[in-house]
């Protein structure tokens, strides 16, 4: 195997974008390394990449572009000048990769037998005085020596069954579905009749649902939603853990086997057994969790406080959307459906005049500030989410859209929340821009559980202060978990004026240039509960509502019944999603205008001159 060079465009990222860079195939080492031209050869390379058991993918796009997905799952992503010179890389690319992969194995079956040496020589050990087959540490040496042979050997077998699907072609569907109960025949058959449906023993109980039909898949106006009917939430689901993914082991491990490193999940059908009892657009509004450290945002007294209290009340929105600590997927939202709530701050002292000695504090007497909350999906392909909350009495709002896309990673999935939010400050006339971080869930083969990755950007262009929040995936070999660190700088003169470090999930340290120093502990901050309308008075896409069967059936432990439930919700989805095809019909939001790149919520408050300076 020859090494091979020379110039090939790597896709950065969204600011930069395409940029030419130096690449060497070092076969002998079995890395893609790069360097920023060749000049710059004889240096460290700027990044590489291991090829043993990394997938080659020739994009369907063009025929220009690749992918080198790494076992790591780090991917680049590649353009070469035509397509006899993609193919040139591809193929010397893909003969590389099986010769390390097939390597792997050897190294495997040497690992083995120095396995097997070991557990003879310590079952061989002579009788003496102190030295027994059965000391505790010899024991242990072996039972470490085998689950780490056993953890490899599995490693292994997944990666040939993904070579194998890869080298097939089998993964040439739009779609790969979960080895689950199949549709209802009802279904199969094309009918339109969703309203019910039965099984093999008879009427499914409950299964009555509410579905539109395509004439009113979308809506003709938009409903104003009255915080009258709501009342303090009494959902309180606590997730359970996950037993069912040691029972269904082979269902996962069967979809693994025909994944691809770097694949995109959007299409992916997950197994019902994983999913948490709500939605994602609920899970939205745990962002709001802390609606007092939100309101008090508008308090600080000048533009560099108050971008701090926006670090801290963003640094602390993440660890109540975590029900625990077993990872969990919410339900992915039906296009149209909708979730509203609302939050009661009780008004702080330093909000209001401050009382004269021996008076009552006005604040105690005064109705608490309104915190309001509607989040809709406005896109089912890609998958899009808007959410909005806003305080009318401290006239403050936020507005985000997100666009989640997932892809499989090998052990674990990672999530990229795509889109940006904008948090408006009336008061000050202020905006502060903000991006969100990635999602992994990680040891999906065992016990499942959630960390945050990634850069986070906060800016506000007119106070000139800005904010980089860096959150910090797990090390693969020591290091500590939910690390992030960040710090808050004023723009001209590039200096940090405060800098955090510690746990999204736990103490959060604050230090400022004057010395100070503060500790916040988001597992000793009081949540607010939300208050949110009775499912019998919600709209029929209102989350709760629309999932109210699904939510039921895993409440019941009835995992069969809720996939049935699902899939006809999906099914209807499908359905209007073709009828409107067929009839040229746009999809019409309900809360949500799509403005440029993004989605903003149809009656803000910085579009209402009442609430303007």
């Amino acid at each position: 195997m020859e090494n091979i060079d020379g110039y090939l465009m790597k896709y950065t990222n969204l600011v930069t974008g395409w940029q030419y860079r130096f690449f060497v195939l070092n076969n002998e080492a079995g890395f893609l390394e790069y360097f920023v031209n060749e000049q710059s050869r004889p240096q460290k390379p700027r990044g590489m990449l291991p090829l043993a058991g990394a997938v080659i993918s020739p994009s369907d796009e063009d025929s220009h572009t690749f992918t080198v997905n790494a076992i790591s799952g780090e991917q680049y992503k590649l353009r070469a000048t035509d397509a006899k010179e993609r193919q040139h890389w591809v193929s010397r690319l893909q003969i590389c990769t099986q010769h390390h992969t097939e390597a792997m194995g050897k190294m495997m079956s040497q690992a083995q037998g120095q396995h097997r040496d070991l557990i003879q020589s310590i079952e061989g050990l002579p009788a003496a005085p102190g030295l027994s087959p059965l000391d505790q540490d010899l024991l242990m040496l072996k039972a470490t020596s085998m689950a780490t042979m056993n953890c490899l050997n599995e490693c292994l077998h997944i990666l040939h069954l993904q070579q194998v699907a890869r080298q097939r072609g089998s993964l040439g569907g739009p779609t790969i579905e979960w080895l689950e109960p199949k549709l209802p025949d009802i279904l199969k058959n094309g009918s339109s009749s969703l309203g019910s449906f039965t099984t093999g023993e008879g009427p499914l109980e409950g299964s009555r649902l509410e579905l539109s039909s395509p004439e009113s898949c979308s809506f003709s106006g938009q409903e104003d939603i009255s915080a009258d009917d709501e009342a303090e939430d009494g959902f309180s689901d606590k997730e359970e853990d996950l037993g069912a993914v040691e029972e269904e082991r082979s269902v996962i491990l069967h979809l693994l086997s025909q994944l691809k490193l770097g694949m995109d999940l959007t299409r992916v059908v997950l197994p019902t057994f994983i999913l948490e009892k709500r939605s994602l657009l609920e899970m939205y509004a745990d962002f709001m969790s802390h609606p007092d450290l939100f309101v008090a945002i508008t308090d600080g007294s000048s533009p560099e406080d108050r971008m701090v209290r926006f670090v801290e009340y963003y640094l602390t929105s993440f660890h109540e959307g975590r029900k625990g600590a077993i990872a969990k997927k919410p339900y992915n939202p039906i296009i149209g459906e909708s979730f509203h709530c609302s939050w009661k701050v009780p008004r702080r002292p330093e909000a209001s005049k401050e009382p004269s000695q021996g008076s009552p504090d006005p604040a105690a007497s005064q109705e608490p500030y309104q915190v309001r909350f509607t989040a809709e999906q406005v896109s089912h392909h890609p998958p899009v989410s808007g959410f909005y909350a806003e305080c009318q009495e401290r006239r403050m709002c936020v507005n985000t859209h997100v666009w989640t896309k997932s892809k499989f990673m090998g052990m674990s999935i990672g999530v990229s929340m795509i889109g940006e939010g904008c948090l408006y400050l009336l008061e000050h006339d202020e905006e502060y821009t903000f991006t969100l971080p990635c999602a992994y869930a990680r040891s999906i083969l065992t016990v499942p559980w959630v960390e945050l990755g990634g850069k986070v950007n906060i800016n506000c262009a007119k106070s000139g202060y800005s904010a980089v929040i860096t959150f910090q995936t797990k090390p693969f070999y020591g290091g500590k978990l939910h690390k992030v660190t960040a710090e808050v700088k004023q723009n001209s003169t590039n200096a940090v004026v405060c800098r955090v470090q510690g746990e999204w999930n736990g103490a959060l340290e604050f230090s400022y240039t004057s010395g100070e120093m503060r500790v916040v502990d988001v597992t000793k901050l009081p949540v607010t509960r939300k208050s949110v309308r009775p499912v019998e008075k919600q709209g029929p896409t209102e989350s709760r509502r629309l999932w109210q069967h699904v939510t039921e059936s895993l409440r019941e432990k009835d995992i069969e019944k809720a996939t049935e439930h699902k899939r006809l919700l999906e099914e209807r989805q499908r359905t209007e999603e073709r009828h409107r095809a067929e009839t040229e019909t746009a999809w019409r939001t309900r809360y949500f205008d799509r403005e440029g790149e993004g989605w903003v919520y149809h009656k803000p408050l910085w579009k209402n001159s009442a609430f303007k300076s």
